[in-house]
């Protein structure tokens, strides 16, 4: 027995010996960060990639969906997301509103680009100033999808909640949510530290810029209720990017202009990106009208002046055809692109920061630090812009003017992913009228709910050890 057990001792060291020096065997088949971003145009390579990984699209569905933009139209396979009857093993929820993989990888591509940057050795002075700016838009996107995840996983503005983990370096390993405080603390530095490196100047819509940085800025400060650095960075966006006029507005939405915009992700036929396919099916052809998942709920469709709002033309349409065939016929047309059958429909770019959506931002954040007449200003004028005719109001009081903001919010901002957010982070319910819900127990979520935050879901339980549920999900 003694003599057998020291065989089987010395097969092990063996063993454990070779795979050591397998381990130290250098692979010839991966190109690591150290060769492939070895130059600045190779770093910059690398921030392009993280471009187009950027996906805006999930908290589109996820917002429209949620809350009481939209209802079934004419098939209807979405009832747990819909009707909140989610859990951390949801498929609705794994195969299209997880957020953990689209923007974890993202992260980590630029967190690649932040590690090898600094070695990368520029041949002129025009690479110089390029690789200050891949350094800024590095931490831009680092930034920008750490604030989406905490969307769809914390949205609190208590420092002591929980958020995320906050990935600063690549790495495998497990690592717990951290607070919010830090978190953010985390967050604003690398929106500080972006925006002195990029350029002011709208170039390339498709790449940050510093107005994009305010944007953000603008955002993170309304969530987290830091309301006078909200109207800082608004009127940063705002003094930089005018509002549309009415005639420049629709264009906005064919991607005929980028008016309002600092920041957009494109989309093209070749490349995919049918936003519009959210809500409604590709066609064969130019006969035959696809199905129709999602309709604009009746909420949302009658709440707009119809004869003198731009917004409504802009955004919604009736159709002929699908009318004459008693198929549901009103339809979400923000991101229609081009005709039925061609290569361009449901194409069209994904608008990321507008200066309609820095208004009512500086207006909310005015009528939180008590300035009516500020928040009323602002809230004119957007209107003013959008509906002809108009007439000023006055906002009497705090609650008043909260209220019509949310509103404006809600007729401003469909279908661009923020509805069901704000509606958690203002603490107020879902409500959908029963027109619009499939059966009355899905017409409220109330406020307050913990399926206002998503589950984290299994798969990353099982994977990270150290990583904590929300509340009122179990595994």
């Amino acid at each position: 027995m003694k003599k057998n057990k020291l065989v089987i001792l010395a097969f092990v060291a063996a063993s454990l010996g070779a795979c050591q020096k397998v381990i130290d065997v250098k692979e010839t088949d991966f190109i690591g960060g150290d060769i492939a971003l070895k130059t600045v145009a190779n770093n910059e390579s690398g921030i392009i990639g993280a471009y187009s990984a950027m996906n805006v699209e999930m908290g589109i569905l996820l917002n429209a969906t949620f809350a009481d933009e939209v209802k079934p139209g004419e098939f209807y396979n979405a009832g747990t997301t819909h009707e909140w009857q989610y859990g951390s093993q949801d498929v609705g929820l794994r195969d299209n509103f997880t957020a953990f993989n689209l923007y974890y990888r993202i992260i980590d591509r630029v967190n690649r680009v932040l590690v090898a940057l600094p070695n990368a050795v520029p041949a002129n002075a025009t690479e110089a100033a390029l690789k200050d700016r891949l350094r800024g838009e590095a931490l831009f996107l680092r930034a920008f999808c750490h604030f989406e995840l905490y969307k769809y996983y914390s949205n609190s503005a208590v420092g002591t909640d929980l958020a995320m983990a906050y990935m600063e370096t690549p790495s495998l390993a497990s690592l717990p949510r951290i607070q919010v405080a830090p978190y953010f603390a985390k967050l604003k530095a690398d929106m500080v530290a972006a925006k002195p490196l990029l350029p002011t100047a709208l170039t390339d819509i498709y790449r940050a810029t510093r107005p994009s940085v305010s944007a953000l800025q603008a955002r993170v400060a309304l969530y987290l209720k830091e309301y006078t650095d909200a109207v800082t960075f608004s009127t940063e966006y705002i003094n930089a990017i005018p509002l549309a006029s009415r005639a420049n507005f629709p264009g906005i939405w064919t991607d005929a202009n980028n008016s309002e915009l600092a920041f957009k992700l494109s989309r093209t036929p070749s490349l995919g990106g049918r936003i519009g396919s959210l809500f409604q099916g590709t066609s064969a052809n130019s006969g035959a009208i696809s199905q129709t998942a999602w309709v604009p709920s009746s909420k949302l469709w009658n709440a707009y002046d119809q004869t003198n709002d731009i917004r409504f033309s802009s955004y919604f349409r009736t159709e002929p055809l699908l009318a004459a065939a008693g198929r549901p016929s009103q339809l979400v047309a923000k991101y229609r692109g081009t005709t039925y059958g061609t290569p361009g429909e449901h194409v069209a770019d994904a608008k990321v920061f507008r200066t309609g959506e820095m208004y009512l931002i500086r207006a909310e954040a005015n009528a939180e630090l008590n300035n009516l007449v500020g928040a009323t200003n602002d809230l004119n004028t957007l209107r003013a812009a959008r509906i002809n005719g108009y007439t000023n109001v006055t906002l009497a009081t705090k609650d008043a003017a909260i209220t019509e903001i949310m509103q404006e919010r809600f007729l401003e901002l469909p279908y661009e992913g923020h509805r069901f957010f704000d509606l958690k982070r203002r603490n107020l319910p879902v409500s959908r009228l029963l027109a619009d819900a499939p059966n009355a127990n899905a017409q409220t979520l109330p406020a307050g709910n913990f399926r206002f935050l998503l589950p984290i879901p299994n798969p990353e339980i099982n994977a990270n050890p150290l990583i904590q549920q929300n509340p009122g999900y179990t595994n």
